[in-house]
């Protein structure tokens, strides 16, 4: 690997869910099959090993070309996780490195993008719903949640679009932080007349929140449950362009020097 091109540290949420691990560490190999050569690691911010400092030694070890390192959250809305806990953990590592100096480039969280929606519509075509229903159908867009002001606009702005984009109507619900939940939604749907509905999880990989969501849908009567994001082409896609997308910016917004 040229020694100009940094690293790619991905770095995913966590889950006690083996299922969410094993969807993270899919997503990525498709990423390193799309960039091959890159330097890639993955790491939790909880529950799973590697944590973030184990991760960036590595990089850190692995020799001149991983001096400096894009750090890509593993979001999809830009909340508390992307605003603190990843800064400042990426920041205490990078600081505690060894004799090494490690510059550290921190990446936009992957949503809002046309990347994502591509990807909510390819999962809910795999789940039966053909492009020629969509007028008829009535879209359940069912997000983890976060109390965040920031984040619920992002998502507002997205059923706005999807609402655009010939559905025949679009709500939104979380699974936790605020309301409707899943369940309200649909229920909220077939009240108004719409006899096909589906839910579609803004999710990246499963877990606790997007059991709820689609145990939400089962016990609702949702006609439709679209799977989780996972390591949809799209996604993986989104993830090489916001790492070449940080390396356009004129300084690593996190430096530190051991």
């Amino acid at each position: 690997m040229p020694a100009s091109r940094p690293a790619l540290l991905v770095v995913a949420h966590g889950s006690r869910d083996p299922r969410h691990a094993a969807t993270v560490r899919e997503l990525v190999a498709r990423v390193e099959r799309l960039r091959p050569g890159l330097a890639v690691e993955t790491a939790f911010l909880d529950f799973v090993e590697p944590s973030v400092p184990e991760a960036l030694e590595r990089l850190a070890a692995a020799g001149a070309g991983a001096r400096e390192v894009v750090a890509l959250p593993l979001l999809l809305t830009r909340a508390f996780h992307a605003k603190s806990d990843i800064p400042a953990v990426l920041d205490a590592a990078s600081r505690a490195l060894p004799g090494r100096r490690v510059r550290v480039r921190l990446a936009r969280v992957l949503g809002p993008s046309p990347l994502l929606t591509a990807a909510l519509e390819r999962r809910l075509a795999e789940a039966g719903v053909r492009r020629a229903e969509r007028a008829s159908t009535a879209v359940v867009l069912a997000a983890a949640g976060s109390s965040d002001p920031e984040a619920a606009t992002v998502l507002e702005g997205l059923a706005r679009q999807w609402r655009g984009a010939g559905w025949g109507a679009v709500r939104l619900a979380y699974a936790s932080a605020r309301g409707p939940r899943t369940k309200e939604a649909v229920r909220a749907l077939r009240a108004a007349g719409w006899a096909r509905i589906a839910v579609a999880p803004y999710v990246l990989a499963p877990g606790f929140l997007p059991d709820r969501i689609a145990r939400g849908a089962r016990e609702s009567g949702a006609d439709v449950l679209a799977e989780a994001l996972g390591p949809a082409p799209e996604v993986a896609r989104l993830l090489v362009r916001r790492y070449e997308d940080a390396l356009l910016a004129p300084r690593p917004r996190l430096a530190a020097a051991a």
